[in-house]
């Protein structure tokens, strides 16, 4: 490979030593005004190094190469991210969506882990829009990124992308707290008690990426939970997989709603790869729970393959074992069945085909049009109520505190 150039074809570049005068380089940290420093509003304060800094989280993401617009960063979120790895190489790019030689190369399949941990593109996020929902949350909310450094099988985000999915920081953060603040006050006080919430408009500001990892990159997640926490009428909320102790040295005020995915552990082991085990996202409830957070729990993806009833209920049965009689108080569930999708079981047949012998059921499944116009896999109709009525028996036998929000 021709190191001067990035794996996503021709661009400027930043080498890890910075360059000499003769290097065509975008820019170098030295050019760039000092990283943005100042701690998020309502952050409590730091005692000990951070866990971003910690030998797990750089064994998640360890940076070598950021695609970045120029207008990202030169910004002060865009630089706050290249301060954090001094060492990344540097490429210029026009569009953080268009990077032909990452987005839609299907050579990059062999890579698919390992360009999740060692790449980042930096852009700014054009259209900012918040859409209804219903299900989950009252309205989906323009993220602070897209992509991620963990590697779901399930996921459906990289479908769009196509053979390469690594973390997308969008840098526009004060556009997009903007935007929500204008949001949230056209809505006014809720009215009326739904699924989401009985009192607050929820807000989802995780849709396409895991917030508990994007906190380990950037402050676009402090940011966005403290905005929430000034607000009486609107909650964040995100699911996650991974458990960052960071965000437990903000300040919610409970307004952000953390969810937990689970599922059994065996199913996480093949499935959820480079994310927390199980046990310790549900150890880590009571913890968020205290640190201010509303805390919930996704049970998703339920995957129907020989033995899953039982799997689920010994799961059931560990949530009412560890958990303190605060967190059931408040803890409410979501239950998600699995979606699958032929694009991405192409794809995972090329970096993880052992993962397809559990999701991809044929024989189970039917077709289905998503709301964005894709076509999906799903579990057949009977196939899937009796499923979810199984797993509501499960719920009332182990674990009758936990209140089902809805099931899908």
């Amino acid at each position: 490979m021709d190191e001067s150039r990035s794996p996503g074809g021709p661009g400027r570049s930043r080498g890890p030593s910075g360059g000499g005068p003769e290097a065509d380089a975008l820019f170098g940290l030295e050019d760039l005004p000092g990283p943005v420093q100042a701690a998020p509003g309502g952050a409590r304060p730091l005692v000990g190094p951070s866990f971003r800094d910690s030998p797990a989280a750089r064994r998640l993401l360890s940076v070598r190469e950021i695609h970045a617009e120029p207008a990202a960063a030169a910004s002060p979120r865009g630089r706050q991210v290249l301060a954090r790895f001094p060492e990344a190489r540097v490429i210029e790019v026009d569009s953080h969506w268009r990077i032909p030689q990452l987005h839609g190369n299907e050579g990059n399949l062999d890579r698919w882990v390992r360009i999740k941990s060692e790449v980042l593109v930096l852009g700014e996020k054009k259209t900012l829009a918040t859409r209804p929902n219903g299900r989950s949350a009252d309205w989906i909310a323009p993220g602070p990124a897209n992509g991620c450094a963990m590697a779901c099988a399930y996921c459906y985000v990289p479908r769009r992308k196509g053979y390469a999915n690594p973390i997308t920081v969008f840098t526009n953060i004060e556009q997009i707290t903007a935007h929500l603040d204008r949001h949230i006050a056209r809505q006014g006080p809720k009215r009326e008690p739904n699924q989401c919430d009985p009192s607050a408009w929820v807000y989802d500001i995780g849709e396409n990426s895991d917030c508990s990892v994007d906190a380990l990159i950037s402050d676009n997640v402090a940011d966005l939970v403290h905005a929430f926490a000034r607000r009486p009428t609107a909650k964040a909320s995100f699911a996650t997989k991974y458990v960052n102790p960071d965000l437990l040295l903000l300040d919610p005020r409970g307004r952000t709603r953390v969810r937990f995915s689970v599922m059994p552990p065996q199913d996480s082991r093949l499935l959820d790869i480079r994310t927390s085990p199980v046990e310790e996202r549900i150890a880590a409830a009571a913890d968020f729970l205290e640190a201010g957070y509303e805390v919930h729990f996704n049970l998703s993806p339920v995957v129907i393959r020989p033995g899953w009833e039982q799997d689920w209920g010994l799961l059931l049965s560990h949530l009412d074992d560890v958990l303190p009689p605060a967190v059931k108080e408040q803890a409410a569930a979501e239950v998600i069945m699995l979606t699958h999708n032929r694009d991405l079981h192409e794809l995972n047949l090329a970096w993880h085909p052992r993962a397809e012998d559990t999701l991809w059921r044929p024989e189970l499944q039917q077709a289905k049009r998503s709301e964005n116009g894709s076509w999906n896999v799903r579990y057949r109709n009977a196939e899937k109520a009796r499923a979810v009525d199984t797993l509501r028996g499960l719920v009332a036998a182990r674990a009758p505190w936990l209140r089902i929000r809805y099931a899908f």
